[in-house]
């Protein structure tokens, strides 16, 4: 089985009083070495808290690169097991008509640029190569986002290596199951969420933050392999008043069905 998760980190501007990075980061690196997954999807990640995963993730290469122009600020980062997970292919490119230009983004969308980290992997213990795709979709426009969205999965509907390899597309999608973004992925019926019932991933730290179902799973099995799905959690831990983010991160295992 391979175990994979989905991690909104927040953004660390020291803006959360007893929720700020510097006090979650013993609780975050806790969870990780205690369920010691094969792959982590991690958004919002910010330089400094970059350096520090590969700091602590010492069974992990971590992979990724800012949004901005000088490939600074936040970055879609992909931390996979080195003993389990071999990296074939690697790209991040930005949701905009201009994928290639760093900082670029649709007129439609907020002033933030949005990346999207996508790679090809083979699982060493499995035999299987997969590819992975982690994104998050702008905060502010839902056209922006469903152009994103559909950018991303036209991009991997027409790979030119591996095209037929099962799919993990995980992330902050900025959108709920019922939203119009999310119901476009019917014209790719190919294409299943498994996180539909998830429930709240999206907390706030605090009551007076409205709760969402935003982070999502979405799996697309090969011509020759299922992605079946043995297991499906939030994590909700909490230490006193102390969460792991504002976000539940979501794990899942997966097995391959040959």
């Amino acid at each position: 089985m391979l175990k994979v998760v989905s991690f909104n980190i927040r953004c660390d501007y020291g803006q959360d009083g007893e929720n700020n990075f510097e006090y979650r980061k013993p609780f975050i690196k806790e969870k990780l070495e205690a369920e010691r997954p094969d792959i982590v999807c991690f958004q919002e990640v910010l330089p400094h808290v970059a350096c520090w995963l590969k700091e602590i993730l010492t069974d992990f290469y971590v992979i990724g690169c800012g949004r901005s122009e000088t490939l600074e600020d936040e970055q879609m980062t992909v931390a996979y097991r080195r003993e389990r997970i071999n990296l074939i292919s690697m790209e991040t490119f930005w949701l905009s008509p201009t994928p290639g230009i760093p900082a670029s983004r649709y007129e439609e969308q907020s002033v933030c640029p949005r990346v999207c980290t996508e790679a090809v992997f083979e699982d060493l213990k499995e035999k299987q190569v997969f590819r992975l795709v982690n994104l998050h979709l702008d905060h502010m426009g839902t056209k922006a986002r469903t152009l994103g969205l559909e950018q991303i999965v036209k991009k991997v509907e027409s790979a030119g290596s591996f095209a037929d390899a099962p799919v993990i597309l995980t992330g902050d999608f900025n959108a709920q199951p019922q939203d119009p973004e999310l119901a476009q992925m019917d014209r790719w019926s190919a294409y299943r969420l498994i996180t539909g019932q998830i429930g709240v991933t999206y907390h706030g730290f605090t009551p007076g933050d409205e709760p969402g179902s935003i982070d999502h799973f979405y799996l697309r099995d090969g011509s020759a392999c299922r992605l079946r799905v043995d297991s499906l959690e939030k994590w909700e831990d909490r230490k006193g008043s102390v969460w792991l983010s504002d976000h539940y991160p979501i794990c899942t295992t997966l097995s391959f069905e040959k």
